[in-house]
């Protein structure tokens, strides 16, 4: 093989090229296989072709004083995650597991939003809603790069992480997400965040759908709804869509 070739590409899909020739074997992966105990199987999976997913673990739906907790949601459930997750992704990031952050933050416009969804936040048109500002601190509610829409202090990032804005409870629609996932070669997904019965669960139903393995890390999401979601969701994964687990399982098998 000539030495001047060159890398087109993020590995493992890229080629390798030069005036004559286009390389398209791509390189392989080193495995990194674990076994994992989930509710319902032990699963063997390669670590190497796996990611986690944070999911709108962001100022509006588990600070104080984010959209959430103005108009009267007890956000205490949606914090719970924080410290789990952080212990979680630290040892994931170890092992060079990407750590992808999915955040609903809405173009300022919104011009790719329909009244149905802006309906769901501001049901009466004369509430804070999608794009308005929040009386405390100004912050326009899920819109891209404001206050509202970031990650939560407590969170630690790396500048090694993925962040992907997402526009709907499905972080699939409309977004580079699973154009992402198939360039980095990944198809083992680990799902985190809030609302578990919401925007986690539609995200891991379009992955499923897609053809991407899920595992839901419970103690790693939470919801502000009533007990019943949050249990229709873990029977749900279990019964039509994944597999669920906990961090400390994810923890003990690396």
């Amino acid at each position: 093989m000539n030495q001047d070739l060159r890398r087109l590409g993020v590995a493992p899909n890229s080629w390798m090229v030069n005036e004559g020739i286009a390389d398209l074997t791509r390189p392989p992966l080193t495995p990194q296989p674990i076994r994992l105990t989930t509710e319902t199987k032990t699963l063997h999976l390669d670590l190497a072709k796996s990611v986690i997913l944070v999911i709108d673990m962001q100022n509006d739906f588990c600070h104080s004083d984010g959209w959430l907790a103005h108009i009267g949601v007890d956000i205490t459930a949606n914090r719970a995650p924080i410290k789990p997750l952080n212990t979680l992704l630290a040892k994931l990031r170890s092992q060079n597991v990407p750590v992808i952050w999915l955040n609903w933050g809405n173009r300022p416009d919104l011009l790719n939003i329909s009244p149905a969804l802006r309906h769901v936040y501001n049901p009466t048109g004369g509430g804070i809603g999608l794009g308005d500002s929040l009386p405390k601190n100004g912050a326009k509610v899920l819109i891209k790069d404001s206050w509202a829409a970031g990650i939560l202090d407590e969170l630690e990032q790396k500048p090694e992480d993925i962040h992907i804005d997402k526009y709907r409870m499905s972080g699939f629609w409309d977004t580079p997400l699973d154009s992402i996932l198939r360039n980095l070669g990944k198809t083992t997904l680990f799902f985190t965040g809030v609302n578990i019965d919401q925007c986690v669960m539609a995200t891991l139903q379009d992955a499923n759908f897609l053809g991407y393995d899920c595992i839901l890390v419970k103690d790693c999401s939470a919801t502000t709804s009533p007990d019943y979601c949050y249990q229709a969701t873990i029977y749900n994964v279990n019964q039509c869509f994944g597999f669920v687990t906990n961090s400390e399982l994810i923890i003990q098998a690396m």
